[in-house]
């Protein structure tokens, strides 16, 4: 029989599992902590359950772990990149920053991309599936464990498009919030977005509280379209509008992410563009200066970013740049995944996924 994870599973769950064994309610809200708030490896460790009951947990249930494949830790900040290795073998990457206001974690949510953003070297290792519940849960986990530190704030901005997840990434987000379980307040939570216009819709429909965050990247539709593929089939147009809903529906300011790209979208006229579609809209531009990678030539220089903040600032637009963080340790998601399928190709004799 093959056993079911018993991270993803919400309490209500766990609590049908344990009726059914003629089990007490309680029971699914002392193993729901033991799991999320001691969060222990073994079902030998919840020593406030019976012997028998342990063994039938052990039965039927597994508790996963992720192996650190590498951890790079950078010698310029206090910033720490993960690579794990998930149980089926796949990898994904995780990155521990340190802020004035705490510890933040930036998590992956699939094994891959799918979306194509011509910057990214997410997409270039290809897409492979969506990660589960517990895999998001676990790269927290798993990183309080080695850091010795407890998460303060969450970042979905990882490998993945975290709203073509969309179900398992909610569901997340309940157990994430859970007072029963870790407990962190989903306004302290950031999803990124390259713009599935019906998913920010959804995901302001249900009121969670979690900060928006969107990859604009250009101001212009044809050249949106070229580095971001997704804007064919969801134009600016539509998705500004959905930003404004969001905003209008949870009350919560969005987040533009926007990484500026030498010759591509930096100029004085990208910065009036910019200036022009987010008029009247409550939001913030955060300005990224693209991260170089082998596969493509897009570069940036720090001052022309910073001309171009200045450009927006002159133009009312609310903008600041990106504080960098760990850039002697590629801390931009994709590459170590990237690097390490392809090792695992070249060793079995073919090519990248």
């Amino acid at each position: 029989m093959e056993q079911i994870d018993i991270l993803s599973l919400s309490p209500e769950a766990l609590r049908a599992y344990l009726e059914a064994w003629g089990e007490p309610k309680f029971r699914a809200k002392q193993i729901f902590g033991w799991l999320h708030q001691k969060q222990v490896t073994e079902f030998s460790q919840m020593t406030s359950l019976s012997l028998q009951l342990r063994e039938k947990l052990e039965q039927n249930f597994c508790i996963n772990r992720l192996n650190i494949e590498r951890r790079l830790a950078s010698s310029i900040d206090d910033t720490v990149k993960y690579l794990y290795r998930l149980p089926d073998g796949n990898f994904v990457e995780t990155v521990l920053m340190d802020y004035h206001h705490g510890k933040s974690l930036c998590i992956s949510t699939q094994v891959g991309c799918r979306m194509g953003c011509q910057f990214c070297a997410s997409t270039i290792a290809g897409y492979v599936r969506n990660l589960t519940p517990a895999e998001m849960l676990l790269q927290i986990y798993e990183t309080q464990r080695d850091a010795g530190c407890r998460i303060d704030s969450l970042v979905l901005m990882g490998i993945g498009e975290p709203l073509d997840n969309f179900e398992n990434v909610v569901a997340f987000f309940r157990l994430l919030s859970h007072p029963d379980g870790f407990g962190m307040s989903l306004r302290h939570v950031a999803v990124s977005t390259c713009g599935l216009v019906p998913r920010i819709r959804e995901l302001a429909d249900m009121r969670l509280g979690v900060t928006l965050s969107v990859s604009l990247h250009s101001p212009d539709a044809r050249r949106r379209s070229e580095i971001m593929p997704v804007n064919r089939k969801y134009p600016l147009p539509e998705l500004l509008e959905a930003c404004r809903y969001y905003f209008q529906t949870t009350g919560r300011r969005v987040t533009m992410e926007y990484a500026v790209i030498d010759g591509v979208n930096g100029t004085k006229a990208d910065a009036k563009k910019l200036a022009d579609c987010l008029h009247g809209m409550q939001c913030h531009v955060n300005l990224i200066p693209v991260n170089p990678i082998a596969e493509r030539s897009f570069r940036a220089f720090r001052k022309n970013v910073e001309q171009f903040e200045q450009e927006l600032r002159r133009l009312g637009v609310n903008a600041t740049i990106r504080r960098t963080l760990g850039s002697d340790i590629q801390a931009a998601c994709g590459q170590l995944r990237r690097d390490a399928s392809q090792q695992i190709a070249d060793a079995c004799g073919g090519g990248s996924n």
